[in-house]
Formats: structure tokens, sequence, C-alpha cells
């Protein structure tokens, strides 16, 4: 496995802009509000590929053991605990705080490695704000600008001696093999709960209060001889709803979840039904064209009755998604669980399953030859033969001519038949028509100098005759 380092600090220090940069990407949120970072975010710094290692961005530690302020700290402290390497980032702009002096104490009673930066050094004189901090006792002080990415060569000749030699293991973020699960679905509907639950430890903190979860946050998983890679993502409301400039953020993040996965997990309130949120959600999920496996938490909290009730007011409003698996869930006890791995299972497979063209153009001609396509102005659309797309979703082209005028009930047909044909669980299908130009098109037919002729002489004997 790679060598770890974690960024601990108190908040607004710019652990977040110091990931961001050792990465080389935007995947940590950044803001001048503090608090924005709540759970452990991981990436991988290859700015010498030769020597990676993987960067654990955590939330500030705020001394407030209470709330979501505790647990983001208690997250903290669960970063430092697992890396080879700890970067405790202060501001070099405010100086030394109390709450400075509580973390190294923490630190250092923990005996964790520790490399002191200093964060914010441009603008100010550089000796000055690292003399304040000479009281800490660290032989090595490495000043840096984060946002501008000033420093950071230095920083990584100082981090590289520290870190024990890489091993053979798989990377973060480089593992075709793992299956790219993300858990969508709108605010405070259980989606880290459900995550906690399958890793088995609080790795995500879960809270009553909506819109806890604030980035994208992907989470590697051994189980059952497969391996995972689950994403837990930030609530999406109506885009009415959102104002705070964090939480557009957190909505990109997880539209970009969405792209990147191969099954999302939408998951709905079983005491609230479907809502507008949720089908905001779901027609994100359906743009991207990805698996999908809808998850109803809270149904072991329902009566009989309302169990009734809940399947009614779902097969009504899901009915245009009937492809997807239901899967009923307890995220906080954990029950349904397994049933809902297989359902991913299904999706994934269907959403990736490799097809070959014969396959492809006998299903069309057996659809074509159970139902041909209506006529249309006296002309009957021909569906000449057809070969596989890309995958996720698995995607079908379709050659022949007069396509254009095929209806939406035909080719709804045609999707329902070779999703019933290839047994596409969980996934949609898409239909790409193409239609055969005409070799002839723009080709003006010149007589030769006989058939000139040959017009003339018929042109006059018609004369003749009228």
């Amino acid at each position: 496995m790679l060598p770890t380092v974690a960024l601990v600090g108190r908040p607004n220090v710019g652990k977040s802009t110091l990931f961001n940069a050792l990465t080389r990407s935007r995947d940590a949120l950044v803001h001048d509000q503090p608090g924005v970072t709540r759970d452990r975010n991981y990436g991988v710094c290859r700015l010498d590929p030769e020597r990676p290692f993987v960067v654990i961005d955590t939330g500030g530690i705020a001394g407030n053991e209470e709330g979501l302020a505790g647990a983001t700290a208690r997250q903290a402290r669960a970063g430092a605990e697992e890396a080879d390497l700890v970067l405790f980032v202060v501001d070099g702009r405010e100086g030394p705080s109390a709450l400075d002096d509580e973390i190294l104490k923490w630190l250092r009673k923990a005996a964790r490695p520790t490399l002191l930066v200093v964060n914010k050094v441009d603008g100010i004189d550089t000796q000055t704000a690292l003399n304040e901090f000479a009281r800490y006792g660290f032989t090595e002080v490495v000043p840096i600008a984060a946002s501008h990415r000033s420093g950071i060569d230095e920083l990584l000749e100082d981090v590289w001696p520290r870190l024990p030699q890489a091993g053979q293991g798989e990377e973060l973020d480089q593992d075709p093999e793992r299956v790219r699960v993300a858990f969508v679905g709108r605010p405070n509907v259980g989606k880290s709960t459900l995550v906690n639950r399958i890793l088995g430890e609080e790795r995500m903190i879960a809270s009553d209060v909506p819109g806890t979860t604030r980035d994208s946050i992907s989470v590697d998983l051994d189980r059952d001889g497969r391996k995972y890679r689950l994403i837990d993502t930030a609530g999406l409301r109506r885009r009415a709803k959102v104002e705070e400039a964090i939480e557009k953020f957190s909505v990109v993040k997880t539209l970009q979840a969405i792209e990147q996965c191969q099954v999302a997990v939408l998951m709905l309130d079983a005491t609230e039904g479907v809502t507008d949120q949720d089908a905001t959600v779901l027609g994100a999920v359906l743009d991207a064209g990805r698996g999908l496996v809808i998850a109803i938490n809270k149904w072991d909290g329902l009566t009989t009755y309302q169990r009734e009730q809940a399947e009614a007011l779902l097969a009504r409003k899901l009915s245009f998604v009937e492809w997807a698996q239901e899967v009923r869930i307890s995220a906080l006890h954990g029950s349904g669980l397994r049933e809902l791995f297989r359902a991913i299972h299904r999706a994934h497979d269907s959403a990736t399953r490799v097809l070959g063209t014969s396959e492809v153009t006998k299903a069309l001609e057996a659809a074509y030859t159970a139902n041909p396509p209506p006529v249309v102005r006296g002309h009957v659309p021909k569906l000449r033969f057809a070969h596989p797309g890309p995958t996720n979703p698995p995607t079908f082209i379709v050659h022949g001519t007069r396509l254009k005028t095929l209806s939406e009930t035909y080719r709804r047909y045609l999707e329902n038949f070779f999703r019933k044909r290839f047994k596409l669980v969980g996934t949609p299908v898409r239909f790409v028509f193409k239609e055969g130009e005409n070799p002839f098109a723009g080709r003006k037919n010149e007589l030769n100098d006989r058939q000139v002729a040959k017009r003339r002489r018929l042109i006059r004997h018609i004369k003749r005759n009228e």
C-alpha cells in the first residue's frame, strides 16, 4: 500500500486548499467559511510519479466535543491515527492560538510523527511568522502559501524522507476491478448511516441535521471476494432551494460522483414516499445513464397498513423506472444489506455487459418479425442490422431506412424486447438509429452522345404523331 499523510489543524487554516495542491485536483471543497470539511477525504499525490502517497484531508478540530463539531474532530483524529505522517497545518497570518496548542498537545500524546506547516505566508514577513511558532519546539518548519502553490516543492522534500517505502498493493484511485457505487438522495435520508453500517465503523458523520455531508467521500471496501468503491454524496435539493455557495459546490460534487460511478443507489425515505426532491435526484441519475438501485430506507419502522400505502405510492410514482430493482432496507439496523448488494451486482453486470454484433442483429430480427413497425405515409421503416455501442448504459446502434418515422411506442417496444432478451436489469437502455445514405445522392445522370441522339429522335417522333 501507499504511505499515508494526514492534514490536521483547526478550522480555516487551508487544509483543503493544500489537499487540492498536493493531489492536483479540486476534489476538496474550499471556502472562506470555517467548518466546510467534515468527513475524511482521500486523494493521491503524484507530483513525483516514483514516490506517490495518499493524502487525507480532515475537518478542522474546533475544541468542541459535541454535535457536528465533535463528530468532525473524531474524524480528524481517526485520520491522524491511521497516517504515517501528520502535517500540522497552522495559519501564519493569525499566529499561534490556544486551539493550536491543544491540537499539538494531542498529537504529541498520541505519538504521531508530525511536521509543522505554516500556511498563508504570502504577503507577510515569512521569518516573523515562523518565529511566532518557535515555542512549539519543531526543528523543521515549512512555510507555504497553498492557495498560490508556493512552497509545495520544499514541503515535499521534507515529507518524502519521513515516509515508509510504498508497498506493492493497489493504489487508491486506479483499480478498474472495483465497482463504483454512489449513494445519492435528498438530504437526511440516511446515506451516511448506510455507508457506516456497510463499513462497520463510523467512517462518515451521520446526524439528524439535514445537509451534514457536504463533500463526496470515497471509501474502498472488499466484501465477499468483490471490490467496491463506495461514494457518499451530499443530499440534492431542487435548484430553487439551493442558496448557499457551499451547497452549490456540494451539488456539483454530487453530480460529478453520479457521472463517475457505475451504479447509483437512490435512497428514499419510506415514511415520506417519493417527493419532488427525490424526482430531481432520479432525473440526474437517468441523465447520466447509470445503473440504478432504489433503496427504500426506514422500512422497519412502518406498520402493515403504512407498508401497503407505501407500496401503492411507489408503484404509481416509479412506474417509469420499472426496470430498477427496489430493495427495502434499514440503514440504522443493517437489515436488507444482502439484498441491496445483490441488486447492485445485477445492475453492474447488466450495465457493463459486452454483447456481440451477431446476437444483437438476431435480437433485432426477432423483434422485427414478432412485431413489424407500422406503415407511415405508405412506407414501412426497415431495420436492417444492429451492433452494440458503448456500455454503462448499454447502447445499441440500429441501421436501416426511414428510421425517423419510427414512433415512440415502437422504440419503447424495442427497448423492452432487448431488455427481456438480454436480461438487462437495473440499467437504462439506449438506442441510436442511423439511416443509410443514398450513394447516388447529389450525382447527376449525364447522358452520352448516343443517348442524347436517341432522346432527340424520340421527341421528334412524338411531335409528328401529335
